[in-house]
């Protein structure tokens, strides 16, 4: 059993910004291949999706709370379908990496995010993968929260749908044949 969250921000006004890319690319990961959406859990502060059967099963989920407590959906998530960190994986937009970048890892630290900072402390463990998907770094001295709460501009806009398909073949190997 596996469990891919993509980490945003649940209210309408954050939908197209930098911050919610993660959860914007397993919305668009979900309808291109299962021709579906999330349903909400309110008792898992989440939206999910769920598929297969089993030690098969997969659950994509998108937290209800804000970015900066997404691991209080995580660890509910995590702990009612007895999913182990080391089969969890978190899509996330990613300071440290240029637009058009992205890596798959597996534990590592927050450095800074504060969705992945709060998911580590739930789970008391930094021993999940990671999606990280770059936003490059903020310029002309505005702060890095009014930078991820931006919407990209039509250039950077057209690289990141330039690099989805990318990051759906990396989803598509994590889900196996």
């Amino acid at each position: 059993m596996k469990l891919i969250v993509g980490l945003g921000n649940p209210d309408k006004k954050y939908q197209n910004t930098r911050h919610n890319l993660g959860s914007n690319v397993l919305i668009q990961f979900i309808k291109t291949r299962y021709n579906s959406s999330l349903l909400p859990k309110k008792n898992l502060n989440a939206q999910i999706f769920e598929t297969g059967q089993g030690t098969d099963k997969i659950i994509f989920a998108i937290s209800s709370d804000y970015m900066n407590d997404s691991g209080i959906s995580v660890l509910k998530l995590s702990q009612f379908y007895k999913v182990s960190p080391s089969d969890i994986y978190i899509i996330h937009d990613d300071l440290d990496l240029l637009i058009g970048e992205y890596r798959v890892q597996f534990d590592r630290g927050s450095a800074g995010h504060n969705g992945i900072k709060s998911i580590i402390e739930n789970l008391k463990t930094q021993q999940f993968h990671r999606i990280r998907i770059g936003i490059g770094k903020p310029i002309n001295n505005i702060s890095t929260e009014e930078y991820v709460l931006q919407p990209f501009s039509k250039p950077e806009s057209d690289i990141i749908k330039s690099l989805i398909p990318k990051i759906i073949k990396e989803i598509e190997k994590i889900l196996g044949p």
